[in-house]
């Protein structure tokens, strides 16, 4: 097994956490200052164009105090067209004597850089502590750095035998409150959710991130992927607070892409394919648009495209202990495997009790970091 991380990179591995999801693009960075092995300053990163973690946990730091910093990615690097002061140069003038990193930076403009600028500066670094951690922590930030396309958890509710709903379509409620309020946990941090028409018409909903019923002041990106032009711009997730993009095809009408753009809709056009809509395309265009996680809600043919074409990173299926029979319809659709081999298995699972409910949780193997 891999080694825990050290007690100070835990604390900056907590900080980060904190503030996950609420940093992007920028990656979510904890730091913790400790001087005579007393823990002086903790920081996060913030928003932007607000200071990064390095510069948040040295503010109030005695200049040339000799103190060491904990900090769960790579100090960043002058590179063009960076907004903020490089966190490298701060540490330096800090007068920081170590620094230990978990997680080197992928972002192009860093890649060791950072690092290397520390060295050249007399700076002890160690790197490694807490590595597997950070990564488990940062997969959406690494992902997109790496490919330029988002991290996309895939997620379900589905009753014992595999059933988002009853023949005649009634949903509400396979699951129990206690999961539904993990799944909007989930929603208050990614920078999108995504659904297919299919769940826009059948429920109609505001796709927003709450906590005990109130509407969050942040509010993840809606995606609805609608080849044919299906979805009413009168629907309630276009006067939900949060920014909605629309993904369709170049045939879907003309007038009702100018009645989603009237909502204040984006609207991206994409290939349409015989399952719908090139996925391919339209993760490469929100990815350009800075989004770096998606939480992919469904239906069974969005969710089934994602597992054929290797776009699904995690998945979160929650199961009910209930069997609903008949002819409901599934939880993932699509094409699927033609050999239980070539079926797609989780690794690093996790299996948690949720109320009545079970969720079963871990990565697939199409990318890893």
């Amino acid at each position: 097994m891999p080694e825990q991380p050290s007690r100070f990179m835990q604390m900056a591995l907590d900080a980060a956490a904190s503030v996950r999801g609420a940093t992007s693009p920028n990656p979510w960075v904890g730091a913790v200052a400790v001087h005579n092995g007393n823990v002086v300053s903790v920081g996060a990163t913030n928003p932007p164009p607000g200071p990064h973690a390095e510069a948040a946990a040295l503010a109030g730091l005695p200049a040339g105090a000799g103190s060491e910093l904990y900090v769960t990615l790579e100090p960043c690097a002058p590179f063009p067209g960076k907004r903020t002061r490089p966190c490298a140069e701060a540490i330096i003038e800090a007068g920081i004597r170590r620094v230990v990193v978990a997680l080197e930076d992928p972002h192009p403009g860093v890649r060791g850089q950072g690092i290397a600028m520390l060295r050249a500066a007399g700076i002890e670094v160690e790197i490694g502590d807490g590595r597997a951690e950070a990564t488990a922590l940062l997969r959406p930030y690494l992902k997109h750095r790496q490919t330029g396309l988002p991290y996309v958890i895939a997620k379900f509710a589905a009753s014992l035998d595999g059933r988002t709903a009853t023949a005649s379509g009634d949903s509400k409620w396979i699951t129990g409150e206690a999961a539904r309020a993990r799944g909007h946990e989930q929603r208050a941090w990614v920078d999108a959710v995504m659904v297919g028409s299919g769940t826009v018409l059948a429920d109609d909903p505001e796709l927003t991130a709450r906590r005990d019923g109130i509407v969050l002041p942040r509010q993840p990106a809606r995606i609805v992927l609608d080849a044919r032009g299906r979805v009413s711009p009168g629907a309630r997730l276009f006067a939900a607070p949060g920014k909605v993009i629309v993904a369709t095809s170049t045939a879907a009408p003309g007038p009702w892409k100018q009645a989603l753009a009237a909502t204040g809709a984006q609207v991206v056009e994409c290939e349409a394919t015989a399952d719908g809509l090139n996925l391919d395309q339209l993760l490469h265009a929100v990815g350009e648009r800075g989004v770096m996680s998606i939480w992919a809600e469904g239906g069974a043919t969005l969710l089934g495209s994602l597992f054929d074409g290797h776009h699904a990173d995690e998945v979160w299926a929650f199961i009910a202990p209930v069997v609903i029979g008949g002819t409901g319809p599934g939880a993932v659709a699509g094409r699927g495997a033609s050999l239980i081999s070539e079926a797609s298995r989780l690794e690093h699972t996790v299996i948690e009790t949720i109320g009545a409910d079970v969720l079963v949780r871990g990565y697939t193997t199409y990318w890893r970091p």
